[in-house]
């Protein structure tokens, strides 16, 4: 199946609420324990979370990281104030700060420890500006780990992809997980978009039917 884009950024409140109340408490606990799993020696130090959406996996890492700072980012501002109300109430405003910025443009101020993102490559219409910003932003041997959609085959694995894992979701969610399916890379794409960025230490995996992960030491 041939790549279909989806607008980079989710700027619709609509949008953004349905997202943020939506259940993906176990997905998103999944990625920050596997992050703790890839990199268990990093316990303290700057992390950067790009894509953060409405902040609900940077509020996590914040919880299991008792010593790290976090600067999330991300570009659609419906999903900031969303962010900035959970990180309130989460009591962590001192360790935590979010940025309603592109990550095109973002200026860190200094080289971060470690790099997340979740489901944000599938957005962009060139790839390798993600993988640029990374390299510009992470420290020599900081730690990565990118997760995101992997493209079907076909239009019809997308529906079931979409039927087996959202049935029972809202309809605005059900269409955002087909589009997102249809605008994700494949395996092989991610492979290729590190080898063009000599990314030699992050190695691709794919943990389960619909999403590969990106993770190691950029160097």
């Amino acid at each position: 199946m041939e790549r279909v884009l989806e607008p980079e950024i989710m700027d619709d409140p609509a949008q953004a609420r349905a997202y943020a109340e939506a259940d993906f408490a176990e997905e998103n606990q999944a990625f920050v324990d596997l992050f703790r799993r890839y990199f268990p020696e990093l316990i303290e130090g700057h992390l950067v979370d790009l894509g953060c959406g409405p902040a609900d996996i940077p509020i996590r890492l914040a919880r299991a990281l008792a010593r790290c700072r976090i600067t999330a980012v991300d570009a659609s501002a419906p999903m900031i104030e969303i962010g900035r109300m959970a990180v309130d109430r989460a009591g962590l405003a001192d360790r935590l700060t979010l940025r309603c910025e592109p990550f095109q443009v973002f200026q860190l101020g200094d080289h971060a420890d470690g790099i997340i993102s979740n489901s944000l490559l599938h957005h962009l219409k060139n790839p390798l500006k993600f993988w640029l910003a990374v390299k510009r932003m992470i420290k020599p041997g900081g730690c990565l780990l990118v997760m995101d959609l992997v493209r079907p085959d076909s239009e019809e694995a997308a529906r079931a992809i979409v039927d087996r894992y959202a049935a029972s979701e809202a309809p605005i969610l059900r269409r955002d997980f087909y589009n997102s399916l249809c605008a994700a890379f494949t395996e092989d794409e991610v492979a290729g978009q590190l080898a063009e960025m000599n990314l030699t230490g992050v190695l691709i995996d794919m943990p389960d039917d619909r999403h590969w992960v990106a993770a190691g030491r950029v160097y």
